[in-house]
């Protein structure tokens, strides 16, 4: 794939992302159906982060000023559900304030944006659980439950570590993470997506199906999830373990990839036809890959960015609303899971998108 592909891709998203500005208002938007239109869940939702992410993408890949105005008071607007009561403050704290808070501070030094981030991982280093070594997912009565999403939200901590020199932060998302890899991970490289623990002791219980077809499936989303976050435990913690597990994931999702290179919602589908593409899915491990792609010695590069093209190109020409100016999303046929939020434009999804594409283009400041 050449340079010139990828910058063309950048130069197509300006004019989509600026319809998005005049399109969303104050939305903050999670999912659109076939209207194109996008939902507005709310701020305290764990999706608030990803349009305000796209906004700080594209200031620092562009320069421009709109982008930035844009995006410059989500944190705060976010960061105010710390002070009010809301169930949706929860592990994906690290999505919120990742994509605004801490990249806000990393691209322009803002005070209020590293006060923000900081609040969040405290927020986030709170809710382990040091018996099971563990960080516990959603609110409710579900103690002991863990999710492989998490290990995307743990970046949010070794950048507290980094930035505060207090290595508490790092070693709660080193422990977590090394439960995950052990109980979260199968050998072949699938992955589970909800572990129960007995929150008391610490004990593993067993694990359920999730968002995906089964307990001993592999739903495709937390597939990408685990490979993305693992690779980048590694890169924060150089421990080879973390390395050779994201390897582990990646050959398991690149191998079991269809024709187009975008996943089906889940890996091991039975045969009851609902045979949905999650293009959120395919955009997460693509981005997930380049970084694989980044930590890998030379010989190995080639295996895991080209697979990463592959996937984007196909999301490019074959997924992407570039002939659509009133549809809201970048791309189409997105599923959460095989029963709710199927053939849908999903946020994040475009996130992870233009998060790869400017990978592409030599972007460099990462905060995932």
């Amino acid at each position: 794939m050449t340079t010139a592909y990828w910058q063309e891709v950048m130069n197509r998203l300006e004019p989509k992302v600026n319809g998005m500005i005049k399109q969303f208002g104050t939305r903050s938007p999670h999912a659109a159906g076939a209207d194109g239109r996008f939902d507005n869940p709310g701020t305290d939702w764990w999706t608030s982060g990803f349009w305000p992410g796209i906004l700080w993408v594209m200031y620092d890949m562009t320069g421009k000023e709109a982008y930035k105005d844009t995006a410059w008071p989500w944190d705060e607007t976010i960061g105010q559900w710390f002070a009010k009561p809301t169930e949706e403050l929860h592990h994906d704290v690290g999505f919120q304030f990742l994509a605004t808070a801490v990249i806000k501070h990393t691209l322009t030094g803002d005070a209020e944006g590293l006060r923000r981030g900081l609040e969040a991982a405290n927020y986030l280093a709170a809710r382990y659980n040091p018996a099971g070594r563990f960080i516990r997912a959603w609110n409710g009565d579900k103690h002991g439950w863990v999710i492989i999403d998490c290990m995307m939200n743990i970046s949010l901590l070794f950048w507290a570590s980094r930035i505060t020199g207090d290595p508490r932060y790092s070693h709660i998302a080193t422990r977590h993470a090394e439960t995950a890899m052990t109980y979260g991970v199968r050998e072949d490289g699938s992955t589970r997506h909800i572990l129960s623990f007995d929150a008391e002791s610490g004990a593993y219980l067993e694990n359920f199906g999730g968002q995906g077809y089964s307990p001993e499936s592999c739903w495709s989303r937390g597939s990408a999830w685990g490979l993305y976050g693992f690779i980048n435990t590694y890169r924060h913690t150089g421990d080879e373990r973390f390395l050779n597990t994201a390897k582990r994931i990646a050959h398991y999702f690149i191998a079991a990839l269809p024709e187009d290179h975008v996943p089906h919602w889940d890996f091991r589908l039975g045969a009851d036809k609902r045979m949905f593409r999650d293009s959120s899915a395919a955009a997460i491990a693509a981005s997930g890959l380049l970084e694989l792609a980044d930590m890998v010695p030379l010989g190995e590069k080639r295996v895991y960015a080209d697979a990463a093209e592959r996937i984007l190109r196909s999301l490019t020409e074959n997924y992407a609303t570039w002939d659509q100016p009133d549809h809201e999303a970048i791309l189409l046929h997105g599923a959460a899971s095989g029963d709710s939020l199927t053939d849908v434009s999903l946020i994040y999804g475009d996130y992870y998108y233009v998060e790869a594409v400017a990978k592409l283009n030599g972007w460099k400041h990462r905060v995932f």
